[in-house]
């Protein structure tokens, strides 16, 4: 019972813990993104980095591995070969998540490509609301009202914070990037034949593989005995082809031109490791807490981007940005409010401290 008692207390300390250092990585990485793509001199190929940070990842789940079978390289051998090579469906259901992403990100270039700015950031955040969906759907969670209006609240905080980073820019002319995912920016030539109906359906598409990427990769990770670095471990593997793929299919010319390391420092190495950092976090938030719960650390994350922003870059706090944030705030509250237990604890407070005057009006006299 004891064991039993302190492996949950050590779950759940994990959670918060894990909760608590994404929302502190997101934020760092914002910051140091956006700094690293305004300073002066070369600007890296993002598509390596991207690449470099999945590397880094996969170095550091084999050596979290090995450590995990003591040391021995006999039996982590042994562990690589009977995970990934031995069982082949295992490793197909990783290949999942890894495809559907994808996917997803193709959608959000398009999406991109055919609506503005405004009505992209807007509509990508039903992700949030699609992942509870999925939750309940795939995992049979089960979601207070209280918790569906704090979701509905996350995503309109959300809505206005990304509004009020692209309606008020900065003194230097440029605002902290509204969204977290890197879009590509084209010139006049390059844009297409704008076709609004089609973005919109695309940033709906990509909403929907989002929520059901989170929490099938939710599901497999769970739904198993393989440790969390393991788990990385396959997702690397399977990531590391399809990162290769877009490396030189999106950046091919400049890459055989300039060099695969082009306008890489110690900035930009530093950056990879924090990349690569966010992906075991996130892994780890998945393992002990779930998808929803890592949306709302991801939403504060640019709360708290956005204030930093102000002293670093410049950014305008404006009235709608700050109406966002309380939103935001607010729906973290109200998600962590359970009525079922606070109904429980005021019945237990009324049996603790009755009335003490129930005693005195049975003594008095009926008229």
């Amino acid at each position: 019972m004891a064991v039993k008692m302190n492996i949950h207390v050590n779950a759940n300390t994990l959670k918060y813990i894990s909760l608590l250092t994404l929302t502190l990585q997101n934020a760092i990485l914002g910051l140091s993104m956006r700094y690293a793509r305004t300073r002066p001199g070369d600007i890296f190929l993002s598509s390596t980095a991207v690449l470099m940070a999945e590397f880094a990842k996969l170095i550091t789940c084999l050596v979290l591995v090995f450590n995990e079978e003591g040391k021995d390289a006999q039996k982590f051998v042994r562990s690589l070969h009977r995970t990934i090579v031995a069982n082949p469906l295992d490793t197909l259901k990783v290949c999942v998540p890894s495809l559907v992403y994808i996917v997803q990100n193709n959608l959000l270039y398009v999406s991109a490509s055919h609506l503005d700015a405004a009505t992209y950031q807007v509509t990508y955040q039903l992700k949030i609301l699609t992942t509870a969906m999925f939750a309940v759907v795939i995992l049979r969670r089960r979601l207070f009202n209280t918790q569906w209006g704090a979701l509905v609240l996350l995503v309109l905080g959300i809505v206005l914070v990304q509004l009020a980073q692209t309606d008020a820019p900065s003194a230097s002319g440029s605002s902290l990037p509204a969204a977290t995912t890197t879009l590509p920016t084209l010139t006049n030539s390059q844009l297409p034949t704008q076709n609004r109906m089609l973005g919109l359906w695309a940033a709906l598409g990509a909403c929907f593989l989002s929520g059901f990427a989170g929490i099938y990769f939710e599901k497999i990770l769970k739904g198993a005995e393989i440790s969390v670095w393991m788990r990385n471990v396959q997702l690397s593997l399977l990531s590391i082809p399809f990162g290769l793929i877009t490396c030189f299919v999106n950046d091919g010319s400049r890459i055989y031109n300039m060099g695969f390391f082009h306008g890489y420092d110690v900035f930009v190495w530093y950056l990879v490791l924090l990349q690569a950092g966010g992906g075991l976090i996130v892994a780890v938030v998945v393992k002990y807490a779930d998808n929803i719960l890592k949306g709302f650390a991801t939403s504060l994350a640019i709360i708290i981007s956005c204030i930093a922003s102000i002293y670093i870059f410049n950014f305008h706090l404006t009235l709608q940005f700050s109406a966002g944030a309380m939103l935001v705030i607010a729906s973290i509250f109200l998600y962590g409010y359970d009525p079922a237990a606070a109904a429980k604890a005021k019945a237990t407070t009324t049996t603790i401290h009755p009335n003490p005057n129930s005693d005195m009006e049975k003594l008095l006299p009926r008229v």
